[in-house]
């Protein structure tokens, strides 16, 4: 079933709205469209931030603040000013320097405010007409999607005997910046992207929908994935090989034979978890992470938020690296002590930032000393070296370039005339 959109927010707004309308006059609304922020700008954990960056404009006027359902936020207050408004959005544009529509010349792209009484009906009716769009896109969802049941999820496990899983495992270095323009790649990590995963299969089925399901389908995945890797094109390979698994798939009789007939002497796999992972099972994760070790190769905890890090007493289930990902308002946390003490403990040079997009999040790993970096912006700078040596570069274009690079095997890569640089690994090489 898809999730019901919670519109309890626009009904308490209306009943304010209601309470106002008495006698509105000296009352206004401030309309801050998060909603129109990047995708990945807008998590409920964000959306918490910006409102708290409007808690004097809130305090100003002696306003409430509603979140709604799209994540757009109202505050309803007295003598909201453009000044004290101001203000807020500043703050937010230091921290969202990569999103366009907090840089706008025109505000209203991004907040309006609605005084009262001359714009009361205007805004009401806005936030009634956003609460029935609201019903009907829950129900053209519930609609369009299902979730994957118990019996159909055999069938899709044995549909993947019919897909070339190498055609969409994908791969993204990790680089570690060794200063006077120099790189090294720490590894290469290989997964295959939800989104592609579920191309593969019937448009109307939510595969995600029940996690449990989910996890059964991936550790069939995993094993396929491993397999790949024998029907693949690539000759150069890294010293460390990073594949996204299920904890229990470190037991499987696939992953034994890609450890011992597919990994070269001197490499090692790094296994990637995540946390949620570690803690649905704790003997077997410590068993997962012995194992490993054994035999030369290590495990990673994925998908670290700064927050969690913190929280987690890091030595007791003692990983052997993390990744942690780059929120951009993090620059408003760039001298933590709790964090700093939680990376020194685990060792620098065991800790990725991931998600990079900006220099800015380079900088604010720098500032904690962390140097192994992964995401966007990495990518951009690894396809900028390797086109500045293809002599064909102007013939095809950075995107494609580094679609090519990041595809194990299939056509578009084999497209390319020199792949001997799609492999290329930068190690010790100038920009």
């Amino acid at each position: 079933m898809a999730k019901a959109v919670n519109t309890v927010s626009e009904k308490y707004l209306l009943d304010a709205l209601d309470r106002v309308a008495r006698n509105p006059n000296g009352y206004s609304v401030l309309y801050v469209n998060v909603s129109k922020l990047k995708p990945k700008n807008r998590h409920p954990e964000f959306v918490k931030i910006f409102a708290k960056l409007f808690d004097s404009v809130a305090g100003d006027s002696k306003g409430t603040l509603f979140v709604l359902a799209n994540g757009d936020f109202a505050i309803l207050g007295k003598d909201i000013t453009h000044e004290t408004v101001d203000v807020a959005v500043k703050k937010l544009r230091a921290g969202l320097s990569s999103d366009p529509i907090v840089h706008t010349h025109d505000s209203h792209d991004f907040f309006e405010i609605y005084d009262f009484p001359q714009y009361f009906p205007v805004f009401y009716n806005y936030i009634e007409e956003m609460m029935q769009k609201a019903a009907v896109v829950q129900l053209e969802e519930f609609e369009k999607k299902r979730p994957v049941s118990a019996g159909e999820i055999e069938d899709l496990i044995r549909a993947l005997d019919d897909i070339d899983i190498a055609e969409i495992v994908k791969r993204q270095s990790v680089l570690r910046i060794k200063g006077g323009g120099r790189f090294d790649v720490v590894f290469q990590e290989f997964f295959v992207a939800v989104k592609d995963l579920c191309r593969q299969f019937d448009d109307g089925l939510d595969l995600v929908a029940n996690r449990w399901l989910f996890s059964y389908l991936t550790q069939t995945l995993d094993k396929k994935t491993m397999e790949a890797f024998f029907a693949s094109d690539i000759k150069n390979w890294p010293k460390e090989i990073s594949l996204n698994l299920n904890l229990s798939s470190v037991f499987s009789k696939e992953f034994v034979h890609f450890a011992k007939n597919f990994v070269k002497p001197g490499q090692k796999i790094v296994v990637e978890i995540q946390l949620m992972d570690v803690f649905n099972n704790l003997p077997l994760y410590f068993q997962a992470k012995e194992i490993l070790r054994r035999g030369g190769h290590k495990l990673l905890i994925d998908a670290m938020s700064p927050s969690a890090l913190k929280m987690l007493n890091i030595s007791k289930i003692d990983p052997d690296m993390i990744k942690i990902f780059w929120e951009p308002l993090l620059i408003y946390d760039s001298d933590n002590q709790e964090l700093k003490d939680a990376i020194a403990h685990l060792g620098k040079e065991n800790v990725i930032l991931a998600k990079c997009d900006t220099e800015q999040s380079i900088k604010w790993g720098v500032k904690y000393g962390i140097t192994a970096f992964q995401g966007p912006y990495i990518d951009n700078l690894e396809v900028a070296m390797l086109r500045s040596r293809c002599p064909n570069a102007a013939e095809c274009g950075a995107v494609k370039c580094l679609k090519r690079k990041r595809l194990l095997a299939g056509f578009s890569r084999s497209e390319c005339r020199h792949k001997e640089l799609l492999e290329d690994l930068l190690q010790d090489k100038g920009a």
